[in-house]
């Protein structure tokens, strides 16, 4: 039986992102319908939805963005690159494509 080691900063950041989908629960909700809508589209206005969708993902990504670097502000160089590591691959997994900001750091 293999046992996964406790990530560090693990517990900390799902409660970060639990709060995050709560406080962000209309955003998120007008990302599933615009995906909805480009998913939806016809070949004309197809491009558009996707451009519509494309601006709540970046709002999002901002979103959590500033989430994690306002906890990573206050801790030690090592320790902050470990939490943006953690908070990066958890955000990644619950958010997918709207999280992808985060791998611009």
């Amino acid at each position: 039986m293999i046992l996964r080691r406790k990530r560090r900063f693990g517990d900390l950041v799902g409660r970060q992102l639990d709060l995050f989908a709560a406080d962000e629960s209309t955003l998120l909700s007008e990302a599933r319908d615009a995906e909805t809508a480009w998913n939806e589209a016809d070949r004309d206005s197809a491009e558009e939805r996707y451009g519509d969708l494309q601006l709540v993902l970046d709002a999002i990504g901002d979103r959590l963005l500033d989430r994690r670097e306002t906890y990573a502000a206050t801790l030690d160089e090592a320790a902050a690159d470990e939490y943006r590591a953690a908070f990066g691959r958890s955000a990644r997994k619950r958010f997918g494509p709207a999280a992808a900001i985060l791998d611009d750091d």
